[in-house]
């Protein structure tokens, strides 16, 4: 099961060094690309995921999701 807050933890420790990532309130609903995060910065999320929490999310699917909050659904619902 993955939360927000895991994945808000996996996405700040993705962007690294840049201050302009902020994923403050409801960023779940908001768009990958509104958030900052480009295609990199979406591998690396994964990467972290895969690190810390054993979650594989497959590049095919990952650029067919737009938000947080669809990979969150994604994920649990493949782990269900």
């Amino acid at each position: 099961m993955l939360t927000p807050e895991q994945l808000r933890e996996a996405m700040i420790a993705s962007a690294g060094e840049d201050e302009s990532i902020t994923l403050e309130g409801d960023f779940a609903s908001k768009d990958f690309a509104e958030l900052g995060f480009d295609s990199l910065a979406l591998m690396e999320t994964c990467a972290q995921l895969k690190r810390d929490h054993g979650i594989v999310v497959p590049d095919e699917t990952l650029w067919d999701l737009t938000t947080p909050e669809q990979l969150i659904q994604w994920v649990n619902g493949t782990r269900a």
